[in-house]
C-alpha cells in the first residue's frame, strides 16, 4: 500500500517539475524577446538624441584605448559582457561609429574576466588551494590581456577585424536586398519599439531619446539578469555533465564545450566560474580547463548576434559590431592556441600570479584593483591629456 502511494506521489512530483520547466523556458523565451526590443529601444533612442552627431558626441572614445578602458572598466563594474555588448550593439545601431566600439567590445572581454577572479577569492584560507583556483581564473586574464596586446595594433593599422566583420555581415546584409524585408524577429519587436517612440513624440528630441535609451538599458539588465537566473536553474546541472565529460579529452573537444556550455548558460563568467571550484580543489589541472575557457569567450558571443538581428536603425552596423566580437574572440583561440610559442604564455603566467597571490594574499587585491581599474583609469586620464 505504502508503495503505491509512493510511486502515485512521484508521479505527481514529476508532473509538477515538467510543469515548472515548460514554464521556465516560457519565460525564458519571453525575457529574449525583451532583450531584443531593448536592444531596438537604445538605437532608435541613440539616433533621435544625437541625430547626425554621434561620432562628435564620441570624440572622447575616437582614441582606441579610451574605447577599450571604457569597455573594461563598464564591463567590470557591471559583472556581464553580455550587458555591455549589447548595449553597444544598440548604440552602434543608432549611430556610434564601428570603429569607436571596436575597442569597447575588446575591453568587455578583459572586464568579464573579474568575476571568476573574484570566484577564487573563496579559496583564499587554504594555500594550495588558493594557488591552483587563484591560477585557474587569471588564466581567462591572461588569455584576454594577450589577445588585445596582439590584435588591437593590428586594428588600428589595418583595421582587421572591422573589415572582416563588414563582409561577414554583408552575406546577410545585402544592397537593395536587404533582410528587413524578411526580418521577422524585427516585425516580431516592432510593437514594443514603436509604442515606446511614440510614447515620448511630445517630447524634445534629446530627452525623448535620452529616456529610450535608459528604459532600453534597464530593460537590458532585468532580462539578462533574468535569462541568467532561470538557465541556471536549467541547464547548470548538464553544463557541468558536459564540462566533465569534456575535461581532459582534448583541446578541441574542450574549447567546443565551453562555447557550448556558454551558449546554454548565457554567460562566460557561469561558464569560468564553475570552474574555479574544479581547480581549486586539485580535480582538473590549468592545463586542462584552459581550452574550455577560450571556448567560453566564443559562446558569449550569441548574445550580442541575437540582439543584432533585431537592432532598431543601422542593422548592418549593428550586426558588422556583433560579428566583430565574434571574430575577434574566434581568431584569439585560433592565434594564441594555434601557435606553441604563445599556447602556454597565459596558463604560464597565471601559474606564476597564482604562486605568487598565495604566499602574499596582499598581491591578489592589489591585481585585481591594478588590472580591472587603476590602469584602465590611468590610461583614460593620459589618454585624455594628450
Amino acid at each position: 500500500m505504502d508503495d503505491v502511494l509512493d510511486d502515485a506521489a512521484n508521479e505527481v512530483m514529476a508532473k509538477e517539475d515538467t510543469g515548472n520547466q515548460i514554464l521556465q523556458w516560457v519565460s525564458v523565451a519571453a525575457l529574449v524577446y525583451f532583450l531584443i526590443c531593448a536592444v531596438g529601444l537604445i538605437g532608435s533612442g541613440f539616433k533621435t538624441a544625437t541625430g547626425d552627431e554621434a561620432k562628435e558626441m564620441f570624440e572622447f572614445a575616437t582614441n582606441p584605448f579610451a574605447g577599450l578602458v571604457v569597455g573594461t572598466v563598464a564591463t567590470a563594474l557591471i559583472q556581464s559582457s553580455s550587458t555591455v555588448t549589447s548595449i553597444i550593439v544598440g548604440l552602434v545601431a543608432g549611430g556610434l561609429p564601428v570603429s569607436v566600439a571596436v575597442p569597447m567590445v575588446m575591453g568587455a572581454n578583459i572586464g568579464t574576466s573579474i568575476t571568476n577572479t573574484i570566484v577564487s577569492l573563496g579559496h583564499v584560507r587554504e594555500k594550495k588551494e588558493f594557488a591552483r583556483a587563484f591560477s585557474a581564473a587569471t588564466v581567462h586574464d591572461f588569455f584576454n590581456l594577450l589577445s588585445v596586446v596582439i590584435f588591437l595594433p593590428l586594428e588600428m593599422m589595418f583595421g582587421l577585424l572591422e573589415h572582416l566583420g563588414k563582409m561577414l555581415a554583408g552575406i546577410f546584409v545585402v544592397e537593395d536586398a536587404s533582410i528587413k524585408g524578411m526580418n521577422f524577429v524585427k516585425a516580431a519587436t516592432a510593437p514594443v519599439v514603436n509604442t515606446a517612440k511614440h510614447s515620448v513624440e511630445g517630447l524634445p528630441d534629446g530627452l525623448g531619446g535620452s529616456l529610450l535609451i535608459l528604459v532600453g538599458i534597464v530593460m537590458i539588465f532585468i532580462t539578462i539578469h533574468y535569462v541568467g537566473k532561470l538557465l541556471k536553474q536549467l541547464m547548470v546541472g548538464r553544463a557541468k555533465d558536459i564540462m566533465h565529460a569534456a575535461i581532459g579529452k582534448g583541446p578541441v573537444s574542450g574549447i567546443f564545450s565551453g562555447t557550448l556550455v556558454t551558449v546554454l548558460v548565457q554567460s562566460s563568467s557561469t561558464t569560468t566560474s564553475l570552474m574555479v571550484p574544479l581547480a581549486g580543489s586539485g580535480a582538473f589541472g590549468l592545463k586542462q580547463i584552459y581550452p574550455f575557457t577560450l571556448g567560453a569567450n566564443i559562446g558569449t558571443c550569441i548574445t550580442a548576434l541575437l540582439a543584432a538581428t533585431a537592432a532598431d536603425g543601422n542593422q548592418a552596423a549593428a550586426l558588422q559590431i556583433a560579428f566583430i566580437h565574434l571574430t575577434y574572440n574566434v581568431l584569439g583561440v585560433l592565434v594564441i592556441y594555434g601557435i606553441p610559442f604563445l599556447r602556454f604564455l597565459p596558463v604560464k603566467a597565471a601559474e606564476w600570479l597564482g604562486a605568487t597571490a598565495a604566499e602574499n594574499k596582499l598581491v591578489a587585491l592589489a591585481y585585481i584593483i591594478g588590472v580591472f581599474f587603476l590602469i584602465p583609469g590611468l590610461c583614460l586620464g593620459i589618454s585624455s591629456i594628450l
